[in-house]
């Protein structure tokens, strides 16, 4: 198997900092994990993007929830994009559903067009789709989407572990839909790791577990270095 991807939740350039140290791969930048993650601002995303050379996916998201928010939330989510695109952004999180759970194409679409078709992850929204095996279809021929970051389940990986195994192995028989790479995150544990390895899964996203003390601490390098050392054994 080749090198597992770890993806690190980081909320400033000390965080993409720590986390570079400690072994990340890539970072998800965020601001206000009390909504579960935000878009940052343009200053954060500078210093950040100063600070580390990784690759670093910035999420597209103003609210807590799945939903845009309705037309004038979604413009002002559009030009934040825009901004940010002009500012050197080149992968980004994203992911949104209509009220009845199904996929939100029109909102979907209208921010990948305003990145440029840029590298892109659909979040944890689908463990929270209506139909999850039907938003994978509708959203297929996006340009640009080549990730979900997924728990298999809203209540976390412990109740999602078969949801994962199941997804991972219909990846690797490339069945439509499951061509992009199942990043697994939410609730996600050390333990997890070597169950998921087997089923085939490469990529791991981490962000209370990356900090010592939850989200009221930093990145720790320390805890970062265990994820690698783990994911690499």
């Amino acid at each position: 198997m080749s090198r597992p991807i770890l993806e690190v939740i980081a909320l400033d350039a000390d965080d993409a900092r720590a986390a570079r140290a400690g072994g990340a791969d890539r970072l998800e930048l965020v601001a206000d994990m009390a909504a579960d993650g935000l878009t940052p601002s343009d200053e954060t995303f500078d210093r950040v993007r100063s600070a580390v050379d990784l690759p670093l996916r910035v999420m597209l998201r103003a609210a807590d929830g799945f939903t845009s928010g309705g037309p004038a939330a979604l413009d002002a989510l559009l030009a934040r994009a825009r901004a940010l695109r002009a500012a050197g952004a080149d992968e980004f999180v994203l992911g949104f559903l209509d009220e009845s759970g199904q996929p939100d194409l029109r909102v979907v679409e209208a921010l990948v067009a305003a990145t440029d078709g840029s590298p892109w992850t659909f979040h944890r929204a689908i463990d929270r789709a209506a139909d999850r095996d039907g938003l994978r279809k509708q959203l297929a021929d996006l340009p640009g989407l080549d990730t979900y970051l997924t728990a298999g389940s809203p209540r976390g990986v412990d109740d999602g572990l078969e949801v994962l195994r199941t997804e991972a192995a219909r990846g690797a028989d490339r069945e439509p839909g499951y061509g992009p790479r199942l990043l697994a995150g939410g609730g996600l544990r050390l333990e997890h790791v070597p169950v998921l390895r087997a089923a085939g899964v490469d990529a791991f996203h981490i962000g209370g577990a990356a900090r010592t003390a939850g989200w009221t601490s930093p990145v720790s390098a320390t805890a970062v270095r265990a994820w690698r050392t783990t994911l690499d054994a």
